[in-house]
């Protein structure tokens, strides 16, 4: 008797491809946004939207939405093998649809509500409903695009202006800009100023304003509170068709524990660790991920790609090294456990950055990755194949804090504090540094940079412009976080603007025309340029304490080219000081910080001086110089 040829079941429309499975599990997949999250398909002629979220400890997964009431359980989810993903497709839906997963987990009966953790957008907070969106995009940045490679070199000078970009400009009536509002403003200014890049904190999206973007539950979407994703992209680009870099800070070291996040995913630790010993960060009161799971590090290093492939970044800002690469950061004894050889080191940390560098480099041409590593690891911004992690450039950190502190301090006691200007370059070609005035200095009780200065209100405008300059001088990629160009008095708030009125006064004009001034100069003169190699770079006199004043030369030898760089750290101006230079022949004072149109008191040099053969500093002539007071001075060889 004939019997009936059973039926096999339909394949369910996926995504996914057993390449894709086994990348991911492996903690290798450099591209989940393309697999995971919500994707606008059509299935056998019918439009909707593909589903995959992962949750391997749940027993059931739905995906509810406005597109079926937030009914939990009309839309079941279907496992994917042991890859612990859960797929669907359901029809009708379309671009603008808000969304969640309700996950029922294996572990007694846990139930919860969750945002889609590769979501391309979000609403609006406090709300935290992810959203259908669409990626598609028409870039018009090919030119740059092509050629940042030679932009973001190593030997170019590099200016980056820091920037929160909520808090910079407010419209009319307080309101926030939109990313194609503050797009156009944005490139007029720092094209005026002279940047090379911007920074953005963290716009990646974010539950709590107030933690500027570092409390990160949106690791594939820019915070909608400025737009949707088209116009964040809308930004870049136009960035970009103006010559300007675009640097994305990133926080793959921790997350918050909102309800609606990443934490307790599917009623497991699955992103982080569960036991708080690694899994929670004491300062932060945030979680942190398990860098030893693999399905994790494909998470993170697809974020990492979202942003400089799909988004068109030039790099990263990689935020809080230092957290990841110790076990102890931060703890006490006891409150930590050590790594399987008895360290503090967090070896599995250590090789997901080696990873995370190695593999966006290969993959985006001519990008930079930045560290903010606060401590002495070494070879951060080293080769991978050298042992190092493979950062293009780091912090530093220390150069930072000791620079505030010394400039704190009353003139007078500036003397005992000599030190603090000079120990850097004990340190200063151990790793491609970037000399940061960032955001933290200016919040938290700490004021503002004009109101660290000692002193009247001429002698603190004077320090800011002094300070400015030092930093100019020094060897290393210069950051600046905005307010710092226009000598901002209120320490910086993220619910308002930075106090733009303020340039209605002449102080103001002149730190920021000095600003202008100092990234004009390190564009144009060559000796400025040669900052991460030592051949850049010789002390004239580091060691008169007892008249606080520095003297260095800055040098390109490959165009033979020379500046010298003169301060002086007291408000008293210095008349006849004697300073060594090697050529002879006219030298020309080509800055000086108290300059009348800087706000200064116009003591200097009548814009040239002559060398004499005098020998002094180890070097076999001198110019006698009149130093200005809380001034710096720039000269180079005339001709040159």
């Amino acid at each position: 008797m004939a019997t009936k040829k059973s039926q096999a079941r339909p394949q369910p429309f996926s995504l996914l491809t057993p390449d894709d499975l086994y990348l991911f599990n492996q903690g290798s997949h450099q591209e989940l946004y393309n697999k995971l999250g919500a994707h606008l398909v059509e299935v056998k002629g019918q439009a909707g939207v593909y589903f995959a979220v992962w949750a391997p400890n749940a027993h059931m997964v739905f995906v509810m939405g406005d597109f079926n009431g937030w009914d939990q359980h009309s839309a079941p989810m279907e496992r994917r093998g042991d890859s612990g993903i859960w797929e669907g497709f359901v029809p009708g839906v379309a671009a603008g649809a808000r969304y969640k997963y309700h996950i029922e987990s294996d572990n007694l009966g846990y139930q919860v509500d969750k945002a889609d953790p590769l979501a391309f957008a979000a609403e609006v907070p406090p709300l935290t409903a992810s959203l259908v969106a669409d990626p598609g995009y028409d870039w018009g940045d090919g030119r740059w695009m092509a050629a940042r490679a030679q932009e973001n070199a190593l030997d170019q000078p590099m200016a980056i202006y820091e920037m929160h970009s909520t808090s910079w400009q407010r419209g009319a009536d307080g309101e926030v800009l939109g990313y194609r509002e503050l797009a156009p403003r944005l490139a007029d200014y720092l094209e005026e100023m002279g940047y090379s890049h911007v920074e953005f904190l963290p716009i990646m999206e974010h539950p709590f304003g107030g933690s500027w973007g570092y409390q990160t539950t949106g690791y594939f979407a820019p915070t909608a509170r400025q737009g949707s994703p088209q116009d964040f992209k809308f930004l870049v680009d136009h960035l970009h068709q103006r010559g300007l870099g675009v640097i994305l800070d990133w926080v793959p070291s921790h997350f918050p524990t909102d309800g609606h996040g990443l934490g307790f995913f599917d009623g497991t630790h699955l992103y982080e660790h569960a036991d708080p010993r690694q899994g929670f960060h004491p300062d932060w009161l945030s979680a942190i991920f398990n860098y030893g799971r693999d399905e994790v590090r494909s998470f993170l290093l697809s974020s990492a790609m979202f942003w400089l492939k799909e988004m068109h970044a030039d790099g990263l800002r990689v935020d809080a090294v230092a957290s990841m690469l110790y076990l102890d950061y931060s703890r006490k004894d006891g409150e930590w456990i050590p790594n399987q050889y008895g360290g503090n080191e967090n070896l599995e940390a250590v090789e997901f950055l080696k990873r995370l560098n190695h593999d966006t480099y290969g993959a985006n041409p001519g990008i930079v990755n930045i560290a903010e590593e606060s401590t002495a690891w070494p070879m951060v911004s080293r080769p991978t194949y050298l042992g190092g992690l493979g950062f293009g450039l780091k912090w530093d950190m220390g150069w930072m804090h000791d620079t505030l502190a010394y400039f704190q301090q009353d003139p007078v006691h500036r003397k005992y504090h000599h030190n603090q200007l000079t120990f850097r370059m004990l340190y200063a070609f151990t790793e491609n540094f970037v000399l940061a005035l960032s955001h933290d200095e200016v919040v938290h009780g700490k004021g503002s940079l004009v109101n660290k200065m000692p002193g009247d209100d001429w002698q603190k405008f004077a320090n800011l412009r002094l300070l400015h300059s030092y930093m100019y001088a020094q060897p290393g990629k210069k950051l600046l976080f905005m307010g710092g160009e226009i000598a901002q008095r209120a320490e910086w708030n993220n619910e308002g603007a930075l106090q733009w009125d303020l340039l209605e006064y002449e102080p103001h004009q002149g730190v920021q025309s000095l600003v202008k001034d100092l990234n004009r100069l390190y564009r144009e003169l060559p000796a400025l340029q040669v900052d991460l190699h030592p051949a850049g770079f010789s002390w004239v006199d580091c060691n008169d304490n007892q008249a606080s004043v520095i003297s260095l030369l800055r040098r390109n030898p490959d165009q033979d080219k020379d500046l010298l760089a003169v301060f002086n750290f007291t408000p008293l101006p210095r008349q006849g000081y004697r300073v060594g230079v090697d050529r002879s022949g006219p030298w020309q004072e080509v800055f000086n910080s108290d300059a009348p149109e800087y706000g200064g008191s116009g003591v200097g040099n009548g814009g040239m001086v002559q060398a004499q053969a005098r020998a002094m500093h180890g070097r076999a002539n001198s110019l006698e110089l009149t130093l200005p007071p809380l001034g710096a001075l720039f000269l180079v060889p005339a001709g040159d």
